[in-house]
């Protein structure tokens, strides 16, 4: 039986969303607008979001060195450290996707290649946060996948450059860097400019816009998830630390006014501690106002009878984030399926997966982590195959099979291509051939 000691006062389906309804048209006007006019009017929106208008918006490599150099010393480790991280990570992945040729049947031969994309756009969110982490996730990952052009885009903070995003966007390996947000900054890549070239894919994270943006353009470009406001869900028994527990949700509550921040307990008693100890944190904490309403609106406090039940329930949310504060916390392995990313055990915190520890942060949110996970090396890669028979026996047993298969589906142009090598390679004999090349000979000397 559950029962909750706190509930949200908006529901965190995934179909509800606390973006203005108006968002849809906004931005299909700006897009229309940037099919017609391309770069003069991406230069108007920014401009009129922005207030941010530079002869060009891509940095050059000498603007992006006196970057770098205008940074402290132990910024640029930090980033470097991180860096490490995501790309030992990430080349540890894309060691995982094997390339394999198999010979399926005696001279039959079937093979799989994983081909980089050609062109990405990485959108690095600015606007409350200068997220430069979101630029290891995004372009470091892409490089290190093989894509061979990837730029990246961020919008000015407060009409100023975001110097430590860009730090972290040249030092991840972005061919072109472009201080550019928004819609504006969507269409300019999926569209293609005189000054912007069309990508074919576009990642990561950003506001109700550039999510809509990402969604309008989707088929037109790839994409690498539909994005809404971060969420974390915690599943903690007696043994939990109640300030622990305060802290980890309102960290993920500080993202925006619309984060859900879910605990699901077998303890009542923490339940209720953790609801007193977030009242007291949120009294000093700078980042309140946004914290404050996220834990007010979405916030919920769900005590069940025991940790099956609280791994079924947190099942039902599909939370992007899912921290385990218990005594057996790797138990989740293998009793949940629903989540963008697991944290395992009170040493672990989903900040550390944020900002630092090298997996990737960008990850499905309201209850797409049902049917997928987040980004990663593999959602840079196309997995194509190839075949090829060498076998004249084997393809003409295959032109049989294919004959019979495709009439039994009423293609009988798909069945003659099989009926061709029937012939050719095993002497089939078919009325429609004899017809279509009368006098004509095989390869292999018989009269068609």
């Amino acid at each position: 039986m559950t029962h909750y000691l706190k509930t949200g006062s908006l529901s965190t389906a995934p179909s509800s969303s606390s973006a203005p309804t108006n968002v849809p048209s906004v931005v299909s006007s700006v897009i229309e607008d940037i099919r017609k006019n391309g770069d003069s009017a991406v230069r108007s929106y920014s401009e009129k979001f922005d207030r941010w208008s530079p002869p060009s918006f891509k940095l050059s490599a000498e603007d992006i060195e006196d970057i770098i150099r205008s940074l402290p010393e132990q910024v640029i480790k930090d980033i470097k450290e991180v860096q490490h991280n995501v790309r030992t990570f990430a080349q540890a992945q894309k060691e995982s996707l094997k390339e394999f040729e198999l010979e399926i049947h005696p001279g039959v031969f079937l093979g799989q290649k994983n081909v980089p994309i050609n062109s990405v756009g990485c959108y690095i969110p600015g606007g409350r946060y200068p997220l430069l982490a979101s630029a290891h996730m995004t372009i470091l990952t892409a490089k290190v996948a093989g894509v061979p052009h990837v730029m990246g885009f961020t919008p000015p903070i407060n009409g100023s450059i975001p110097a430590a995003t860009v730090a972290a966007m040249a030092m991840a390996g972005a061919d072109a860097i472009y201080i550019l947000g928004g819609v504006q900054a969507i269409g300019g890549m999926a569209i293609g400019t005189d000054t912007i070239p069309k990508v074919d894919f576009i990642a990561g994270p950003g506001n109700a816009f550039v999510a809509e943006a990402k969604r309008q353009f989707f088929g037109a470009v790839g994409i690498d998830l539909f994005a809404g406001p971060t969420e974390v869900l915690i599943i903690a028994d007696e043994s939990a630390d109640a300030f622990t527990v305060a802290t980890d949700l309102l960290s993920q509550a500080e993202h925006g006014p619309d984060t859900p921040a879910v605990l699901i307990t077998t303890s009542e008693s923490l339940g209720k501690e953790v609801i007193r100890l977030i009242d007291v944190i949120l009294k000093d904490m700078p980042t309140r106002e946004l914290a404050g309403t996220s834990w007010r609106d979405f916030g919920e406090v769900a005590v069940v009878g025991n940790l099956d039940d609280a791994y079924k329930l947190g099942d039902t949310y599909a939370s992007e984030h899912v921290q385990i504060l218990t005594r057996e916390p790797r138990e989740a392995l293998e009793k949940m399926t629903n989540y963008g990313a697991l944290f395992l055990g009170e040493k672990t915190c989903v900040s550390y997966g944020d900002k630092v520890i090298g997996t990737n942060h960008v990850l499905p949110t309201r209850g797409a982590a049902r049917y997928t996970g987040g980004l990663w090396v593999g959602k840079y890669l196309k997995t194509v195959t190839y075949q090829e028979v060498k076998s004249a026996k084997a393809s003409g047993e295959l032109g049989q099979l294919c004959g019979r298969a495709a009439r039994v589906e009423n293609f009988e142009g798909h069945a003659r291509s099989g009926d061709v090598r029937a012939h050719r390679f095993l002497n089939d004999q078919f009325e429609w051939i004899d017809i279509a090349n009368p006098g004509t000979r095989t390869a292999s000397g018989t009269k068609l």
